[in-house]
């Protein structure tokens, strides 16, 4: 019995990654019921792996969304390894609602891209967050070839990050670390749904610069910072770009979906509670729910949320995505002393 126990868990251990169940938060009731969110974490250095599956759990608990967080993973392992152009499950998109983008510079296997391009062509709702705006690097001879972010076909010019979220990588505006972002409301644009609530946005990241397609309908200005607190003065010579806005994009015949934008959202950008809400007001905006937007919607996080402080490389390292099943597993877990 005991050899039978054994040769079982061998075998399972062997599945492949790819047959791994996706990361999934589902709240009991509320106005998300019956709505279906895919959030896509792939980026290098803004810990989009923390950052997301945070968002998807205070939509998933707080409102009855049903959330799907999908990562890019070490596809022999399974475990979570940012920016590795592999990223099982994608195939959830064909029953998403909406497609919340954290990715950078990848170039996913055509069974995984493929779902991604099926959702843009049929219009659906996207959410594009810091690095999504380059979000692909896809080589000339792909059949992808044009989401790439440096694209120049006129077709689709310059990718994804242009022709959906409104902007591709215009280089970095304020020095990560030493130049924190504010987001200044726009005057008028206080009214808008996405800002119910929403008072004075700042976040750790540095800056992006922006110039989003004329019809963008820009909510904040990015205004970098001279150090990493909120009431710092501007930086010197660094005037305001933009930083959040809304737009429409078209996919395959006609098919039209709302596009909401932010050049931040990195782990540490979510802990101040402005921004935060700003992104779950969006989520509703972008799904066509911004009656049910409230200034008070409850934005706390659901169990523990954790953030390293965002690099290159810096990641937790030998995390699976089952380890954040349920509401208690902290986001993410810290398996640095942990014995191999």
């Amino acid at each position: 019995m005991r050899r039978i126990s054994l040769v079982l868990l061998f075998c399972l251990a062997m599945i492949p990654a790819a047959l791994a169940e996706p990361l999934v938060y589902e709240g009991d009731s509320g106005v998300g019921k019956g709505k279906h969110i895919v959030f896509l974490a792939g980026d290098h250095e803004y810990r989009s792996e923390e950052s997301l599956p945070a968002l998807a759990r205070i939509l998933a608990k707080r409102y009855g969304f049903k959330c799907t967080v999908l990562f890019t993973l070490d596809p022999k392992t399974g475990e979570i390894v940012p920016g590795s152009s592999y990223m099982p499950g994608t195939e959830a998109l064909e029953t998403a609602d909406l497609m919340v983008v954290f990715l950078r510079f990848q170039n996913f296997p055509e069974e995984q891209m493929q779902p991604i391009v099926d959702y843009l062509e049929r219009g659906g709702p996207v959410i594009g967050m810091r690095t999504a705006t380059h979000a692909f690097k896809i080589p000339g001879k792909s059949k992808y070839a044009k989401f790439d972010t440096n694209y120049k076909g006129d077709e689709y010019e310059k990718g994804f990050g242009r022709q959906v979220l409104g902007e591709t990588w215009a280089g970095h505006y304020g020095t990560n670390h030493k130049m924190s972002t504010r987001l200044d409301i726009l005057p008028g644009k206080q009214d808008h749904p996405i800002l119910t609530g929403v008072a004075k946005p700042w976040v750790q990241s540095g800056g992006y610069w922006a110039d989003p397609m004329p019809d963008s309908e820009v909510l904040a200005m990015a205004q970098p910072l001279s150090a990493m607190t909120a009431d710092a003065p501007p930086a010197e010579g660094k005037k305001p770009c933009p930083g959040v806005w809304v737009r429409t994009y078209e996919g395959k015949d006609g098919a039209k979906g709302r596009v909401f934008t932010t050049t931040n959202g990195a782990s540490e950008d979510i802990l101040d509670d402005d921004f935060r809400r700003m992104l779950i007001n969006a989520s509703f905006w972008t799904l066509g729910l911004e009656d049910q937007i409230k200034p008070d919607l409850d934005i706390a996080f659901v169990g523990p949320y954790q953030p390293v402080t965002f690099s290159f490389g810096g990641h937790r390292k030998g995390v699976k995505p089952e380890e954040l099943q349920g509401w208690d597993a902290p986001i993410l877990p810290d398996h640095s002393g942990a014995k191999k």
